[in-house]
């Protein structure tokens, strides 16, 4: 009996030649179908003027208050509204959007957390006082008010 000699040149290795083809292409769609924008702004903003600026450090501790009146005057009304996110509450639900955004934070960052109220120029200190009220009932401290670059002419 002879013995047959199994002799087979087939290469076991996997070509990886076109594997920063695939990556580059994984890369591109990703960066074209991310939305990069948060939330959609329902109110009119004409942010106030102010002569001196503090930038922001950490962005990711802030969270926003829009206040203003309603771009969609017909469905909303001409009274001005308060939206976080992409809903518009009332004064008495801001504690529980406090808690919530809080809830997104490690428990070291929880009482680093600012709010940022972005009001209307035209908006009365009233509904602003009723915040400002519900944010210290929420034990939100820190609070900032965005404006825009006054430049003197």
């Amino acid at each position: 009996m002879s013995k047959f000699k199994k002799s087979s040149s087939a290469n076991q290795d996997i070509p990886t030649a076109a594997l920063p083809d695939i990556i580059f292409m994984l890369l591109f769609f990703f960066m074209v179908t991310t939305v990069m924008r948060e939330t959609d702004i329902m109110v009119k903003q004409k942010l106030p003027r102010a002569q001196q600026l503090t930038k922001i450090e950490r962005k990711s501790l802030v969270s926003y208050i829009y206040i203003g009146e309603p771009k969609n005057t017909g469905l909303y009304g001409e009274e001005p509204k308060i939206q976080t996110n992409d809903v518009f509450i009332t004064e008495k639900d801001i504690t529980l959007f406090v808690n919530q955004e809080k809830d997104k934070l490690s428990e070291v960052e929880r009482d680093q957390i600012t709010m940022s109220m972005k009001v209307d120029v035209g908006v009365k200190m009233g509904i602003i006082s009723d915040v400002q009220q519900e944010l210290r009932k929420s034990n939100a401290r820190k609070l900032l008010y965005s404006s825009i670059l006054r430049v003197d002419e």
